[in-house]
Order: C-alpha cells, then structure tokens, then sequence
C-alpha cells in the first residue's frame, strides 16, 4: 500500500516527520534510484525501492528509551568536533534510535531516544502539550515578583513564553533550587528565562515527560520504555501555580 514518503521514513526510525522532510529537500532521499526532493511523494515499500544517502532503509520494530544523559554529552547522532554524544549511550541496541528533542551540552536528565518517527512528531507537536519537569539550581534568591513574570510568560528573543508552573524545591546561602514545568521546547528555554530576571543557571536537569519520571535511573543508562510508560508522557497536565516561594 502506498503511503507519504516522510510517513514511511518516519516509520522506519530515519527521523521524525518533519526531520524527514528536510532530508527529502536535500536530496538524501532516492526512490527505485532516482533522488526525490518534493513534498507528497507516494511509494509502496513493498514494491519500491528507497534508499537514504545510498543505503536501503528498512521499517525495524519500534523502540523507544528513556535516557539520563550525563553532562557534557551533545544530543545529535554524531558530532563533528568528536565530544561525546546521546548515540554512545545506547550503541548496544541494535537499532537507530534518535533524540527526541534536545538537551543542551551542560544540561542534563531525561532524554527519550526513539526510531518512532510519529511517535517523535506527538511529543513535539505544541498541540499535545507534553509537558517537560526541570530542577534548575540557579545563582541568588529570585522574588516571588520575578518568579510570578515566568509564571506568567516572559519574552525571550522576542518570543513570549507559554505560562510555567513554578516551585521553589530548596535554598542555600546564596542558590535557590527550582522545579520548572513547561510544555515548549525552545533552545536554551529555562536557562533564558531565568537569565531574562536576572538569576543564572548554574545546573539543569529534566526529570520527567508527562508522568515519566527518571526515578533512579543512573546518569548514563537507559531504560526501554513499555506501552503503559509512553502513555504516561501523555497523561497529565500542567499546574499553573506557584508554590513555597518567599516574598
């Protein structure tokens, strides 16, 4: 049965949706040897030949897994400078599984890593709404005023944020630890919010997706992920309130 060209690389864990679209516009993509670079081009993987950059793709059995990326790990398949990246942490599963989304270089925490392009697409997508757990360890002791504008939305690079539900988990002499929830994923979001009133980050972690939590899991492990857990990243909603913070 024929079916969306990007729909069909999605399924067989090239890249998401999206991600396989710009591959098709540049020209990675070849049907029965011819190189395709339009959008709603249908082919039947039965019968159609489809390669990606010369080698033929294969629809492989879906895995998806939860992964505490360490610090100092990039979250691309490979990476041009040699530092290390997210695909070293699963290179035992004989699959290829690409990051959902993105952790930042210093950042670390949960990370899911999938070769479920549509499953990719959902947790990405604004309209699902996924909501994303961070525990930001940041320098000073923001107000609640300051707190209440992320609360709120602030502008970032021009952009307005989306309302987060904010925390305050612990504070030190001069450090104040915070649980942000969000549901966007612009680069750098949480360590740009924070910066915008004033409060550097000095660590950042993703604890959870959803009802996902990273529990115990090691920094460096991974873990494979059932039905019932891809569920839980879809199950709940974020609260919009502020709790524990000081005047």
């Amino acid at each position: 049965m024929k079916e969306r060209l990007q729909k069909i690389l999605a399924k067989a864990g090239i890249a998401s949706r999206r991600g396989s679209e710009q591959l098709i516009r540049a020209g990675r993509i070849r049907v029965n040897d011819a190189i395709v670079t339009e959008m709603g081009i249908k082919v039947d993987p039965g019968i159609d030949i489809v390669t990606f950059d010369g080698q033929c793709i294969n629809i492989e059995e879906k895995q998806t897994v939860l992964v505490n990326k360490p610090p100092g790990y990039v979250t691309t398949l490979s990476d041009p400078q040699g530092r290390p990246v997210v695909a070293d942490l699963v290179a035992d599963i004989p699959l290829r599984l690409f990051p959902v989304g993105r952790l930042d270089l210093e950042s670390e925490g949960a990370l899911l890593m999938t070769n479920d392009g549509e499953l990719a697409d959902r947790i990405l997508h604004p309209r699902y709404e996924v909501k994303k757990t961070y525990q930001a360890e940041v320098v000073g002791m923001p107000s609640k005023f300051q707190l209440k504008r992320l609360e709120q939305g602030i502008s970032i690079d021009g952009v307005q944020t989306r309302p987060a539900s904010i925390r305050v988990l612990q504070q030190g002499q001069n450090r104040t630890l915070i649980e942000v929830v969000i549901h966007e994923g612009k680069k750098r979001q949480v360590r740009k919010m924070f910066l915008a009133i004033g409060h550097r980050v000095l660590r950042l972690k993703r604890t959870a997706y959803g009802c996902l939590h990273l529990g115990t899991l090691s920094p460096g492990k991974y873990r494979r992920l059932s039905q019932a857990d891809i569920k839980k990243i879809f199950s709940e909603k974020i609260p919009f309130t502020i709790k524990n913070i000081p005047a």
